[in-house]
């Protein structure tokens, strides 16, 4: 009697985990529980690594330092230029206001945990809803996408994988940009290319990243390389396998990536702001450059009458005006009126005194600044 109870309550409560979501709260609160059963069942596996790294040999050390330093020269290289790219891209995008990622943050995660069911493939990991991880974020190790967090918990986290048979993922072909979907088998070597027409160019060895559609997963990462592509000419479709690119039953430690929640309308405001901004800053210098400019007006006006020519005598008085503004003949009035109108170029009425002083009867008017 005592089994049956408990196996119909054990039945109970599986329908009611699967089917409804009163349980959550309680599984999320056991995970506290079982996080520290955990790290108990990991600490001989983290001893053993302490101790085996504690009595390493030299030479396994001086040999892996070699090959570290070598690949760290070769990817300081390629970061060079990698680094110009980058820096081109985000100008190309900020001009066409694109959504797409082009630098994520990421946070290391460490594995701790597997499911034992032998028909899913989730993983359990150290950082949770406390961390900032959220639901369907994207998970990559150090060779290509994993999967997407589809459960969370204040200190750890459930991962689905690539090869889950209930996920899928948008990829292209990295050779000519062929899109088509990726769906998981139940084999941790292999995926599927569901719907992909026999006459699509696709081949052997071709590179599978993520398209970015759906945005779910950021575009470009690596995800699976085609293993082999099986023509039939009686059928539609042709059957396209690939291998993950990502360790999925190998990999320890894991990237979580952040991706911009920003919307689109949020990205166009944001980048005209920093427009403006940035044209605020290159327009301050132009505008005072531009204010002397209509100083030049009045000199420009004064011009025609710095060239004293002997067809009209008026024009004499008013060059020779700012020569000598006191003036030695007491009648002289207006001179004191119309010395401010031409202050800017005194050297320029020299010419009219002198060319005028070549006829006696004109000469003494000229120079006292008056008509008689």
């Amino acid at each position: 009697m005592r089994l049956l109870v408990l196996v119909v309550l054990s039945v109970a409560l599986m329908v009611v985990d699967a089917r409804f979501t009163l349980l959550k709260p309680v599984r999320s609160q056991m995970s506290l529980a079982l996080m520290q059963s955990y790290w108990i069942t990991d600490l001989p596996q983290r001893l053993w690594q302490g101790v085996a790294s504690q009595f390493g040999s030299r030479t396994e050390l001086v040999a892996e330092n070699e090959k570290l330093k070598t690949e760290n020269l070769l990817l300081q290289g390629r970061m060079q230029k990698l680094a110009a790219l980058t820096e081109q891209n985000v100008r190309l995008r900020e001009l066409l206001n694109s959504s797409a990622l082009v630098n994520e943050k990421v946070e290391v995660a460490e594995l701790i945990g597997m499911d034992p069911n032998p028909f899913t493939h989730r993983i359990i990991i150290n950082k949770g809803e406390r961390d900032g991880v959220v639901l369907g974020q994207p998970v990559l190790d150090a060779r290509g996408l994993m999967g997407q967090v589809v459960e969370l918990m204040p200190y750890t986290s459930r991962v689905l994988l690539l090869t889950d048979t209930t996920h899928s993922i948008p990829v292209q072909v990295n050779r000519n940009g062929l899109r088509a979907i990726a769906s998981g088998t139940g084999n941790p070597e292999r995926l599927e290319l569901r719907h992909v027409a026999d006459t699509a160019d696709i081949k052997e060895g071709d590179l599978l990243v993520s398209s970015g559609l759906g945005q779910r997963f950021p575009a470009g990462y690596p995800v699976a390389t085609v293993k082999e592509v099986i023509h039939d000419s009686g059928q539609p479709f042709a059957i396209v396998r690939a291998v993950p690119t990502a360790a999925l039953n190998r990999s320890r430690y894991l990237l979580l990536v952040f991706s911009d929640t920003r919307t689109p309308e949020e990205r166009a405001n944001d980048a005209a702001q920093a427009q403006e901004s940035l044209d605020a800053q290159g327009g301050g210098p132009i505008i005072p450059a531009t204010v002397p400019k209509p100083a030049l007006v009045p000199s420009t006006v004064a011009a025609p009458a710095s060239p004293a020519t002997p067809a009209t005598p008026a024009t004499a008085p008013a060059a020779a005006a700012p020569v000598k503004p006191t003036a030695t003949h007491p009648a002289a009035t207006k001179p004191p009126a119309t010395a401010p109108a031409a202050p800017a170029k005194p050297p320029a009425a020299q010419p009219a005194v002198v060319k005028p002083a070549a006829k006696p009867p004109v000469s003494a008017p000229a120079t006292t600044g008056g008509r008689e």
